[in-house]
């Protein structure tokens, strides 16, 4: 499932970024001048080597956690930790993308795909010594995840199909089974999901509690987790720090316990050029780069101990969206968002209009040193077998975008000094937000702002803490009119269906709609609703490349740039497995000192 980006495969990769400057695939991992692909190759035939316990990784954030409840985030800012903390009975394989087991070893299922049984693997444990069970997922489901008191819960989009629960039974404390009510294709792919352990919350499950009992403020020690670490403590704009899980099931070739490092500790930075600094000094052990950052880095990772590495394009996305929201304050009755904010933003050709005034040229010369891409549509090359590249694009181009304005009747600015109005005479002014902390996404919506004010745009430009921006997002009175922010990505595309089901809790430019408000948006929900049951792959595919058809040419989102990955880490650790799909840190329990 897609989550808010904080900082933000196969075969086609290569094709398609083949001489594009510098984003060709001739990116070097280390210097060592390889390919992407050859990248790739050699992180599919890497084993692991025997490590030996002890020693920490020091890594680094620009924002706090805003809770450490998996089940409730929708953002990355929280994920980002509870990853470390929770597991499911599958797990992505950070190289190939396959899923393989995990707290569940093995998996059987019917011939139609609609009846599944997993069993879960003897001697798992949770962090305070209980056994994890069948009963601990068949809660999660049921109690969690289909809780209508758990809000907000982006997992119930996911699992919810033509409107339907799956049914999900506990056979005794080691099998556990699935009954779909319709074909599911991604079925498998969702099994990552978090499984948290119902002795420690079915009581507040019952008083209702549970959206807080895993607060910032909910003391480590009541934390009952079953990944590889533990919280330890939490300074807030300072660190979080976690210790190594010793129940952790998972085990080395030779049966040693995992993961080998006592300790993971995150500082939190102000910022990316805090972030940086902290990185070439010594403090943190790990830097995900910006474009232009690499220039500096490559220099110095000549003397220094560390190895930067450029992995290919990044997944994710980023974009602008506008307030669309009809929803009636129930205090006036009147929309949150003003009438004439509302007959913008939810103009198509207003949106299109916008979308040809923004030069992503620009921002990947100026911004990310020329490490990076024009972004089309939901989609990247990176994610692999969905990507569809055959959509409507906006090139840069002032005069289009004031024609079309023109022909919707608002008024063009005589000179530099007025501003465009429309059709009423209203100055078309708005603010634009962006979180702090991230300089290159307000680097981004800098130019952003200069290029709508270049056609006249009034744009009131401000930057918020990052859970702020979340806050107006989510919570009445919507309070926003235009957003830079992004998207985690991801090869499959249902995982998406949060955003994009006009249902959704992150269906950001008009979330949580009883019904479609307009005709594409019915058209996606009902390709997302098609998707998810074709099994025929090819068919999948043809659903999905119309989807991005339609998110190009209505634009909802108006895509912005797609960043080089480049990582660095310093050289001091062993069993770093860089790959063009995870990057450095997808193995970090088998990650020790040299």
């Amino acid at each position: 499932m897609k989550k808010m980006v904080l900082p933000v495969l196969g075969g086609i990769l290569i094709a398609i970024f083949s001489g594009c400057g510098a984003g060709s695939s001739k990116g070097a991992a280390g210097g060592s001048g390889m390919s992407y692909e050859e990248i790739q190759k050699q992180a599919e035939s890497f084993v692991p080597s025997t490590g030996k316990p002890g020693g920490e990784i020091v890594l680094s954030t620009i924002s706090d956690p805003k809770s450490f409840n998996p089940i409730t985030s929708t953002e990355t800012s929280t994920t980002y930790f509870t990853n470390l903390m929770y597991e499911g009975l599958l797990r992505k394989n950070g190289v190939t993308l396959e899923m393989e087991p995990n707290i569940a070893e093995r998996w059987e299922s019917s011939e139609d795909g609609l009846s599944w049984t997993f069993f879960i693997r003897a001697g798992v444990e949770w962090s305070d010594g209980a056994p994890l069970s069948a009963y601990d997922v068949e809660f999660t489901f049921n109690e969690l995840i289909y809780n209508r008191d758990v809000v907000p819960n982006s997992s119930r989009d996911i699992f919810t199909l033509d409107g339907k629960r799956i049914i999900v039974k506990a056979l005794d404390s080691t099998k556990v089974s699935f009954t779909l009510p319709v074909p599911f294709a991604p079925f498998l792919n969702s099994l990552s999901q978090e499984i948290l352990p119902k002795h420690k919350h079915s009581e507040a499950v019952a008083r209702k509690t549970f959206p807080t009992s895993l607060s910032i403020r909910t003391p480590p020690a009541e934390m009952v987790v079953n990944g590889p670490f533990l919280l330890d403590s939490y300074i807030s704009s300072q660190r979080v720090i976690f210790k190594r899980n010793p129940r952790y099931w998972k085990k080395d070739a030779e049966g040693n316990s995992l993961p080998y490092l006592d300790r993971l500790v995150y500082m939190i930075a102000a910022d990316q050029n805090a972030e940086l600094l902290k990185f070439v000094q010594g403090e943190t052990d790990y830097f995900f780069a910006k474009g232009e950052n690499f220039p500096e880095l490559k220099r110095a990772e000549k003397t220094s101990g560390f190895t930067v590495y450029r992995l290919g394009p990044s997944t994710g996305s980023s974009f602008i969206v506008f307030n669309q929201n009809l929803m009636p304050d129930p205090k006036t009755g009147k929309p949150y968002v003003s009438p004439q904010k509302l007959e913008w933003f939810r103009n198509d050709n207003f949106r299109k209009a916008i979308a040809h005034v923004i030069d992503k040229e620009n921002m990947v010369r100026i911004v990310m040193n020329g490490l990076g891409y024009p972004q089309l549509s939901p989609k990247t090359p990176a994610e692999g077998f969905f990507y569809n590249p055959d959509v409507v694009k906006y090139p840069y181009d002032p005069k289009k975008a004031l024609e079309i304005l023109a022909q919707d009747g608002f008024v063009i600015p005589a000179s530099k000094n007025e501003f465009l109005r429309d059709k009423n005479g209203n100055i078309v002014e708005f603010s634009l937000v962006t979180n702090s902390g991230n300089n290159v996404r307000i680097n981004i919506a800098e130019i952003i702002r200069k290029d709508l004010q270049d056609i006249g745009i009034k744009v009131h430009f401000q930057v918020l803490e990052f859970n702020s921006i979340i806050q107006k997002m989510d919570n009445p009175p919507f309070d926003w009119d235009c957003i830079l922010l992004g998207l985690t990505g991801g090869e499959e595309p249902h995982f998406g269906r949060n955003v994009w089901h006009s249902t959704g809790t992150l269906h950001m430019w008009y979330p949580r709609q009883t019904t479609p408000s307009t005709p594409w948006e019915a058209r996606i929900d009902t390709i997302f609703d098609l998707g998810v049951k074709e099994i025929d792959r090819a068919k999948r595919k043809e659903l999905y490349d119309e989807w991005q058809r339609i998110a190009a040419e209505k634009s909802p989102f108006i895509y912005t740039v797609l960043a080089e990955r480049i990582e660095c880490i310093w050289n001091k650790f062993e069993n770093v497995n860089p790959n063009m799909n995870s990057g450095l840190l997808h193995n970090l329990e088998y990650f020790y000192i040299k």
